[in-house]
């Protein structure tokens, strides 16, 4: 995505890392939205480890990406994002879940 953007002409790009910064931490999400103050935002933030991961642990995938997600999601009300465009990963769902194409 973000290579994509670039390509694009696009090159006021704000990104963070999971180690730069903690969505999980709902003040450091709301300050850093403070600080950039971004007018769109891409979420594809996630923690992820695979179906064997996922199926192993589905409580804690679950948790700390309903936290991340509920954290930007606030921050961006807060702030007034104009535009959200949020990627979930298809791992979330079991294996033979019914898909809509």
């Amino acid at each position: 995505m973000w290579r994509h953007l670039l390509e694009r002409g696009h090159n006021n790009l704000i990104g963070r890392s999971s180690t730069e910064l903690d969505l999980t931490d709902r003040t450091a999400t709301f300050d850093f939205y403070e600080q950039e103050r971004p007018e769109y935002v891409i979420l594809a933030a996630a923690k992820v480890g695979g179906i064997l991961a996922n199926s192993a642990q589905p409580a804690d995938f679950l948790s700390e990406n309903v936290r991340i997600q509920v954290n930007v999601l606030d921050a961006a009300h807060q702030f007034g994002i104009r535009r959200l465009l949020f990627l979930g990963s298809s791992c979330i769902y079991p294996k033979l879940a019914p898909s809509a194409y």
